[in-house]
């Protein structure tokens, strides 16, 4: 094995003594590299040069290339020029993990009832070792709103949740915790929040308000006990919890341990700190056991105030939920004693879906996953590629989505048969899953871990249908050579949401945001024919060819229906001739269209049928494909 593979974080490794976990003699080092390479991606939002990911990972670039090519084959990126992006269908690496836990599906109808309720974000986390991670956000649409995604990960002491899920800590939790703060002073290791460099400051209302609560002294305090905990942990370490560091390079992570910690007795100055950003945790971890709940009062950055609830299944913590404000609507002590009582009333409601949803799901069969046909693809896909493709990376991630609903632990034969792998092979890859972190193996059964949402989610859970679509309208224009649009409809209009244009003499200009009617356009049509009452009034005569019998103009709605698209020949503007296919959601429902449009020169109706229509829905069809993986667990943004 080589030596310039370093071990994911938090996976039990004694950073103390400073020692890299021992990587498997039987782990896949293929498998390992192309999740390091997943990681930088998502680190940096999603776009990284080949260059970067060659400095970033410590990777010969002749490997990269490999990685990305591969990955580029099973649809996880795209390679646009000299840089690597990541594609939507990564997404189901996160929904597999998602699926299997089952709560998204049991309870994000109740966080976004609360939600709109409350007028206040809402969102639902779970622990991922000394740290917690989002499943499910519901925000408000506000100047100040919430910018954490699905997938986040957040240090454990500066949110609401992480007290209540540290109830459940034993003593190798929280060292682990300790270890960690100790090396990763400012919190570098998590990227989703702001550095940890400035001191704890409690408005006194708020800190007294407190002591007369729940009888808890959380003055501030110097963290001499955790100190001494750690005092002598190196700090070059080859771990963080929350972000993997580059392969083949050891970094320190933030500053100098030294920076931190306060000098010593005798050097003339007081050996006493002021505390800072967390320093307090074990003592909230006390008082929200006490109390049953806990509050965030600006840990994360000024301003955002958040309270937590646990939800319990099975007498253990399932997931938190969290009401998120700001300061200008509520105070900390205010958005307590205010929603407190509404958040208690969710979280029971909450507990009933997951008790009956335990008992239903007692009494129905386990499902076994239908064979993936990863052979055969994967055999096509080398004989394609040839040595650019690797195969044991191919192999080793299609093992994650195995799992899923129904699906949530797995032993290794059903492993081997949901995906069609050797069990020799699906045990490999398995072994090296569990070394990075994203399986966890008790009593020879398997489950994911939340550390599967760190691929590629968080920055693939804002994506919105137009920036799904755009790689795919530009290859379409590519080949057809012909202007090619998303559109959305707006009441009685349509709104270009996307677009690709040619540069001929004589081209179709239409910019983004461009609204039209949508009676006389193709893309309109095929959004009005899966209308139930479609809006048929004021049809104005644009050109000589434009239909306005509101009988006349039903019945061709009711053949768009029924063929799947529609053929507008001037009658938007003269010489303008479309093609249009729906675009549907996952539940059927249409939520956009796409068209070719062209000068009526260029093709005759009739080849527009022929030559155009048959690449138009292939596009489509991709585009649905991208769509229905990354909206499984979220609402896609139309725009």
């Amino acid at each position: 094995m080589p030596s310039n593979v370093a071990p994911a974080p938090g996976t039990g490794t004694s950073s103390a003594a400073g020692a890299e976990a021992a990587v498997p003699a039987e782990a896949v080092t293929p498998l390992i590299r192309g999740i390091a390479v997943l990681r930088r991606l998502t680190d940096a939002d999603g776009v990284a040069s080949l260059s970067g990911l060659e400095r970033s990972t410590g990777l010969a670039r002749s490997t990269v290339d490999r990685i990305t090519a591969t990955l580029a084959r099973r649809g996880y990126v795209r390679l646009d020029g000299r840089d690597a992006v990541l594609a939507p269908r990564l997404m189901e690496l996160g929904n597999a993990y998602l699926a299997a836990l089952r709560l998204p599906r049991l309870l994000d109808a109740h966080a976004d009832a609360l939600a709109d309720e409350l007028d206040e974000s809402v969102s639902l986390a779970v622990g991922d070792q000394d740290g917690i991670r989002f499943i499910h956000q519901a925000t408000r649409r506000r100047a100040m709103s919430l910018s954490f995604r699905i997938g986040d990960l957040l240090p454990a002491e500066r949110t609401a949740p992480g007290p209540l899920f540290a109830t459940e800590w034993g003593d190798r939790e929280w060292a682990r915790w300790r270890e960690r703060r100790a090396a990763d002073p400012e919190d570098r290791g998590f990227p989703a929040v702001p550095a940890r460099s400035r001191p704890i400051e409690y408005g006194e209302d708020n800190r007294n308000d407190e002591k007369d609560r729940i009888g808890a002294n959380r003055t501030n305090h110097t963290n001499g006990k955790d100190l001494a905990a750690t005092k002598d942990l190196t700090v070059a370490k080859d771990l963080t919890v929350g972000k993997d560091l580059a392969v083949g390079k050891d970094l320190a992570v933030g500053k100098s341990l030294a920076a931190d910690r306060p000098e010593e007795p005798g050097a003339g100055r007081s050996a006493r700190r002021r505390p800072t950003l967390g320093d307090d945790f074990e003592q909230r971890t006390a008082e929200a056991r006490e109390a049953g709940w806990a509050l965030d009062d600006q840990l994360i950055e000024p301003g955002l105030v958040a309270l937590s609830m646990p939800v319990r299944e099975a007498g253990r913590i399932a997931c938190v939920v969290s009401v998120v404000s700001h300061t200008s609507r509520h105070t900390a002590a205010d958005l307590r004693d205010t929603l407190l009582p509404r958040l208690r009333e969710a979280v029971a409601a909450m507990e009933r879906e997951l008790r009956e949803a335990r008992h239903a799901e007692s009494a129905t069969p386990r499902t076994t996953a239908a064979p993936a046909g990863l052979a055969v693809w994967t055999g096509a896909s080398k004989q394609e590629l040839g040595r650019e493709f690797i195969e044991s990376l191919a192999r080793g991630l299609t093992v994650i989505t195995a799992f899923g609903e129904g699906r949530a632990e797995l032993n290794l034969t059903e492993v081997a048969q949901a995906t069609g792998l050797a069990r020799a092979t699906a045990r490999r890859a398995l072994i090296t899953l569990e070394h990075l972190g994203y399986v966890t193996a008790h009593d020879r059964v398997f489950r994911l871990t939340p550390r599967v949402l760190g691929l590629g989610f968080p920055p693939l859970s804002r994506t919105s249908l137009a920036e799904i679509a755009a790689p795919h309208l530009t290859e379409l224009s590519q080949r057809l050579h012909d202007s090619v649009s998303l559109a959305v409809l707006t009441g009685d209009e349509i709104q270009y949401t996307g677009r690709v244009s040619t540069s001929r003499v004589m081209s179709v200009h239409i910019t983004i945001g461009t609204r039209l009617p949508a009676y006389p356009t193709a893309l309109g049509r095929v959004m009005l024919a899966d209308l139930p009452e479609p809006p048929l009034t004021e049809l104005l005569p644009l050109t000589p060819r434009t239909i306005t019998d509101p009988a006349r103009l039903k019945a061709v709605l009711d053949r768009v229906r029924e063929e799947g698209y529609a053929l507008v020949d001037e009658e938007l503007e003269v010489g303008l001739r479309s093609v249009a296919v729906p675009v549907r959601e996952r539940g059927g429902r249409v939520v956009a269209a796409v068209n070719v449009a062209m000068h009526s020169s260029r093709r005759t109706p009739e080849e527009c049928v022929a030559e155009v229509l048959p690449e138009l829905r292939a596009t489509v069809g991709r585009i649905e494909e991208d769509l229905w993986v990354a909206g499984r667990f979220r609402r896609v943004p139309r725009t």
